[in-house]
């Protein structure tokens, strides 16, 4: 059996690109070690947004024949409207996520959305954006159904800052990226899913 993580730096988490083995230092990682026993495939890239996914899907997805796939990417699509003025409306999002999924058809996915943790007001603004694209894929989880699985990060950090009672910086220290508290969460949660 083979597991294969998608996205953006969340999942990439510092992989050895030039090790197709390498899981990084984050959640899959965490996930692999839960799970012994099963093939653990990292493709994340930093800085990837959903039409970067889609462009590379064949070669980082669909070549691995994978079993199961996990797909957490969207926070970049975010993120540029705020760092960049290079903004990714909710629909050219969509497009390129299903893009992702149309061929996944009878394969079993676990959807991840893009989550931020409130560590400050200009964070907690770019929830105007995000909230769009937390809708799509939420959409998609229910629209594919069958083998189609979905975790809400957003809640999950949310219940962990309230039953660990530690600030949401603990788990990310700028609101994106876990840290290693955050990534066992995340990989806590997403090894029961799979």
């Amino acid at each position: 059996m083979t597991i294969l993580f998608q996205g953006d730096s969340v999942t990439d988490c510092d992989r050895d690109r030039s090790d197709p083995n390498s899981l990084g230092s984050g959640y899959p990682l965490f996930v692999s070690q839960q799970l012994p026993g099963v093939r653990i495939l990292n493709r994340g890239i930093s800085g990837h947004r959903a039409k970067d996914l889609a462009a590379r899907w064949q070669e980082d997805c669909l070549s691995l024949r994978p079993d199961t796939v996990s797909i957490l990417i969207g926070i970049n699509d975010v993120w540029r409207r705020y760092d960049s003025n290079d903004p990714t409306n909710d629909a050219a999002y969509e497009a390129s996520y299903r893009k992702l999924l149309e061929p996944l058809r009878g394969t079993r996915v676990l959807l991840i959305q893009p989550f931020l943790l409130d560590i400050s007001p200009a964070v907690t603004a770019m929830r105007e954006d995000l909230a769009g694209k937390q809708a799509v894929v939420r959409r998609l989880a229910e629209e594919y159904g069958g083998k189609f699985a979905l975790l809400d990060a957003d809640e999950l950090f949310r219940g962990a800052v309230r039953n660990e009672k530690k600030p949401p910086a603990w788990y990310a220290a700028d609101g994106v990226h876990p840290t290693d508290a955050g990534h066992r969460v995340l990989g806590e949660a997403v090894a029961e899913m799979l």
